[in-house]
């Protein structure tokens, strides 16, 4: 079968690969579309901290089943996608029911090989059903889930202010959900393009221009001055982390679904006197899978939305370094396999 390998930061190469012979408890899959992350384009920059080269990317992946392995329920032929973190099961963090941050996580196309490839073999229990949703919605639950998850960890309830940060796919998805969770949104970002896409596509209730206006004072101009009591944090960039301290309600929470690699700056003071609640967010669970996939069925969430690129296999190569290029407009960009 075809691969492709990021090498070394920079540099993608197709090879070929051994269809995989299946171990007991995994499933095969026929890889039909593949989501391109914000992942896969730092681990192609050299700044995503969890990497190591050589790596097949790709975990935002729909496929067709080839085989079920014991997965029960399943049948050779349907469409579904994957949770692709790969968890020990036996950690405390599996126990408490928490597998998407196990202390011996593998996720699939960061820590493991993933799916820029014909085929991938992963475990059985991890398998989610298609619903009858396309491939290329299919290739869209994980990032949306990441979204849900951080909302659920945020606990947004209705009519709250969530202040978004960061508009690229997964911060999109987190103003999807806050929204259907009953909030109302404040998205910010630097690029004005991305906040058009937010005020057009998702009908976020008010955006900001983190270059060219005073974010303290818009958003007490927009909360009446109580600030967001949540702020969700989805750039990965050092300066908005630490900056965004200071939008939250005094009682507010703040969550990080962004990740960066250097140290998490705050004065204390401002912290202390909030009494702010703290939390990361990474991955997703069955449940935010499960109710990403509602939600498309529904009519909540329109993933089409989010497709604005789209290549075959064989162009990846040649394509994937102008899509970490802001100019080129790219929200999600979508690899065709047949």
């Amino acid at each position: 079968m075809k691969i492709l390998t990021c090498t070394t930061p920079g540099q993608l190469d197709y090879g070929t690969a051994d269809v995989p012979q299946l171990k007991p408890g995994n499933a095969l899959l026929k890889i039909k579309r593949i989501g391109i992350c914000g992942t896969d384009l730092h681990a192609f920059e050299g700044t995503q901290p969890f990497f190591s080269y050589p790596r097949i990317l790709g975990h935002e992946l729909a496929a067709e089943l080839v085989e079920a392995g014991n997965a029960k329920g399943f049948e050779k032929g349907e469409a579904v996608t994957f949770i692709p973190y790969f968890n020990c099961g036996h950690c405390i963090a599996c126990r408490s029911g928490k597998p998407n941050c196990c202390v011996n996580i593998q996720v699939c196309g960061v820590h493991t090989d993933g799916g820029m490839a014909e085929y991938l073999e992963v475990p059985s229990h991890l398998l989610v059903h298609g619903e009858g949703l396309s491939f290329d919605e299919l290739a869209l639950v994980e990032p949306l889930a990441i979204g849900a998850h951080g909302v659920r960890r945020a606990d947004v309830k209705p009519g709250e202010f969530v202040l978004v940060i960061g508009a690229g796919p997964i911060g999109l998805g987190i103003m999807e959900f806050a929204r259907i969770a009953g909030a109302k949104v404040i998205a910010a970002d630097v690029n004005e393009q991305r906040l058009d896409f937010c005020r057009e596509n998702l009908k976020v209730d008010y955006t900001i221009n983190v270059k060219n206006e005073d974010v303290n004072e818009r958003l007490k101009e927009i909360t009446n001055g109580d600030m967001p009591t949540v702020v969700i944090d989805a750039t990965g960039n050092q300066k908005a982390i630490n900056g965004a301290f200071l939008y939250l309600a005094h009682g507010g929470r703040y969550v990080l679904v962004g990740l960066q690699r250097d140290e998490l700056i705050v004065s204390h003071p401002e912290f202390h006197k909030r009494e702010s609640t703290l939390m990361s967010s990474r991955n997703a669970t069955r449940e935010d899978f499960e109710h990403v996939i509602r939600s498309m069925k529904n009519g909540l969430v329109n993933p089409q939305t989010y497709i604005t690129h789209r290549v075959t296999f064989d162009e990846v190569k040649d394509q994937f370094e102008s899509w970490l290029n802001p100019a080129n407009g790219v929200i999600k960009a979508i690899v065709e396999v047949y």
